[in-house]
């Protein structure tokens, strides 16, 4: 059975967080000379020379209120890396602790875990990029607290199956986390309607793909409040910036723009889907419910190269254990989609 309190590190249950001057002020003000802010102004303008909110409540109020859940269920973090790297120090003592990584998968679970000095098991994904699970099931250690699993993956693009996810969810007693940074292109549900089935069920998503802020860095988690309470706990006071915090509201008052973006990105997506196999170069490209393509190719460094000097970039993912000989390539623009296939019939003229 999940219990959080038994996973949680000792320190962490023990300390005591930090109160930020807006943490012990309730109320209404005029006068705010508690938090040594410069009270002149700002060189920026509007109200930069104030700390932001610590807690995003207004931020949190519009999340909950599109996500049908309460604010509680909500953690706002620096990117959705902030949330991989805060959920492995709380739950991971350095050098004792472990996570399980289903590779190919998102890169920053393992450098987080580096970085935190929590050790990396693995368990391979199947050719078809699926997660076998009783591999998994026994692949786990009394110390493994985490399971990552990104759906849509990255960089393969593929949805995980639902019942495998569900499989581990309610055979294993840690903390499945489930990266769903691309499932605004897929099809399937998110997760999140399924938190209050799974106390050990983190989702992570982000501003940064569908929603086009990637700029601004905000990431999202969606939890039980008992873990979110957690990750509040131990986060920077200020994670989130005032700038960031006030783009982001402006942008969830248009929120009814993003089914329109996101069509027109899988209409492209479909369109190379069916485009790319007709090159010679291309060997196979993988069914994808992100917002890219992995595709194998029969010179992938070559290609790479040459798109390179043709001032495209693409990904090369061919190092990467079980993408061998794939590129990674975004979807672009109608033009920017054209130029990329212009190119590789280029390439494939050459003598």
């Amino acid at each position: 059975m999940f219990n959080l309190e038994s996973l949680v590190r000792e320190n962490v249950l023990k300390m005591k967080p930090y109160s930020s001057a807006r943490d012990e002020f309730k109320g209404t003000a005029s006068i705010f000379i508690d938090a040594n802010e410069n009270s002149l102004g700002s060189l920026a303008g509007n109200n930069y020379n104030r700390y932001p909110d610590p807690h995003q409540r207004k931020l949190k109020e519009q999340i909950a209120a599109i996500k049908g859940m309460e604010p509680g269920q909500i953690f706002l973090g620096n990117g959705s890396d902030e949330a991989i790297d805060l959920l492995l120090r709380l739950l991971c003592r350095p050098g004792k602790d472990a996570l399980l990584n289903l590779p190919p998968t998102y890169g920053m679970y393992e450098v987080s875990a580096n970085l935190n000095e929590v050790r990396i098991d693995e368990v391979q994904l199947t050719p078809d990029f699926q997660i076998p699970v009783e591999q998994v099931l026994q692949a786990v250690k009394p110390e493994t607290k985490l399971i990552f699993i990104c759906s849509p993956n990255n960089p393969t693009g593929n949805s995980i199956q639902p019942e495998s996810i569900e499989k581990i969810l309610r055979n294993y007693n840690g903390m499945v986390v489930i990266d769903e940074a691309y499932i605004d292109f897929a099809s399937t549900p998110s997760w999140t309607t399924r938190l209050k089935e799974f106390p050990n069920l983190v989702v992570l998503q982000t501003f940064s793909k569908a929603w086009g802020m990637a700029g601004l860095r905000l990431g999202l988690a969606f939890a039980s409040e008992e873990i979110i309470a957690y990750l509040d706990k131990i986060k920077p006071p200020y994670n989130i910036n005032e700038a960031t915090q006030e783009l982001a509201l402006k942008a969830l008052e248009q929120q009814e723009q993003l089914k329109f973006m996101v069509e027109e990105i899988v209409q492209e997506r479909t369109l190379l889907e069916q485009t790319l196999p007709t090159l010679k170069q291309v060997l196979h490209v993988y069914p994808s419910d992100a917002n890219f393509l992995l595709v194998k190719v029969t010179d992938a460094n070559g290609l790479y190269k040459f798109l390179l000097d043709k001032g495209i970039v693409v990904r090369n993912r061919t190092t990467v254990p079980g993408c061998e000989g794939c590129l990674r390539i975004s979807i672009g623009t109608l033009e920017e989609n054209q130029e990329l296939l212009n190119a590789i019939t280029e390439f494939e003229t050459q003598d």
